[in-house]
């Protein structure tokens, strides 16, 4: 487990403070560092004890933090106290920002073939169909609701079925993203070829700034990306048209707390990408209605079948919790 995870699982229930509450406490250790705090440091020591008095202050600041907000709801996340200060303006601060972080990470190295990539993926309506179910039907149907899954990072078969346009394997993926192109325009280009369109017939012709979004947020739900690739992709994503931020942070199907990347669906929706404000990795998406609007039954009538979506409204949800490499099905990390 490298340090960043370690310190992040450290504080994972710790709320996210606001700079009133950190005042007093920024201000107790700042005056410590100049020598002017109740105690006063008078033994030194080799470079050893010097980490280890880092690691204790680190830890002892996450722990403060957490005393000296509001603790009331658990759920909470402390966001930006690893990566820096959040920048919600623009689209292209916030995934500017991001790109900084990651292109300051160290890559880890690729999966071997014979490894697998576990995801915890929270899925609320999946899960209320499958509580639905009778326990008659559920035994009938090949398909169960589970927030694990276990994919392969190798996998031929998959490789080589290309009835499926949008789908590529956890090592085509992380290879396709190891070889954008720095360059904003061309990398959109690039996954442009690689995610095609529909040509009318087998499917609608996108826009280019609503197909680029597209393949985009298609890349980013794979699992491994190198850091500076996905720097790149987030670099790319800002230039996009249409492309927003949310200016605070949201509340995933989990109640953690993420940046919301938005851009139109349609005229009455929108498609959330999510973005840990920690890491800056890839955490879910979301369909949320933007307009208020009625929905009718077949026969435009105002029967049983008619629905009223309301602004605000969450159409769709997922939330992933937890990505790893592993050595084998079923194995977590």
């Amino acid at each position: 487990m490298d340090e960043m995870t370690r310190l992040r699982e450290l504080r994972a229930d710790a709320p996210v403070p606001d700079r009133a509450a950190l005042a007093p406490g920024r201000k107790r250790l700042t005056d410590t560092i100049a020598g002017r705090g109740r105690r006063t440091l008078r033994q030194r020591a080799d470079w050893r004890i010097a980490s280890l008095g880092a690691v204790v202050a680190i830890t002892a600041a996450a722990l403060f933090v957490t005393q000296v907000v509001d603790t009331s709801d658990p759920r909470q996340s402390g966001p930006a106290t690893v990566a820096g200060d959040l920048d919600l303006s623009s689209p292209a601060a916030a995934l500017g920002r991001a790109a900084d972080f990651l292109e300051r990470q160290e890559a880890p190295p690729e999966p071997r073939a014979d490894q697998w990539i576990y995801l915890r993926e929270e899925n609320p309506d999946q899960e209320k169909q499958w509580k639905e179910l009778s326990a008659e039907i559920r035994e009938q149907t090949q398909w169960s609701y589970s927030p694990d899954s276990w994919i392969p990072y190798d996998d031929k078969a998959a490789e080589n079925d290309e009835s499926d346009t949008d789908y590529r394997t956890a090592r085509e993926s992380y290879r396709i993203a190891a070889e954008l192109p720095e360059d904003p325009k061309a990398l959109l280009a690039e996954l442009r070829k690689v995610f095609p369109t529909g040509n009318g017939s087998n499917g609608p012709r996108e826009a280019e700034d609503e197909h680029s979004f597209r393949a985009l947020t298609v890349l980013l739900e794979s699992y491994p990306l190198p850091p500076a690739a996905l720097a790149r992709i987030y670099r790319a994503m800002a230039t996009v048209g249409g492309v927003g931020v949310t200016d605070h942070l949201i509340r995933d199907a989990t109640g953690r707390q993420v940046i919301a990347v938005t851009r139109a669906y349609d005229r009455n929706t929108r498609r959330e990408i999510l973005i840990d404000p920690v890491d800056y990795s890839y955490a879910g998406e979301r369909e949320v209605v933007s307009r208020t609007h009625e929905v009718f039954g077949p026969d435009d009538s105002d029967g049983p079948d008619r629905m009223v979506y309301k602004r605000g409204d969450v159409l769709r949800e997922v939330a992933r919790t937890k990505a790893a490499v592993v050595d084998a099905k079923g194995q977590k990390p």
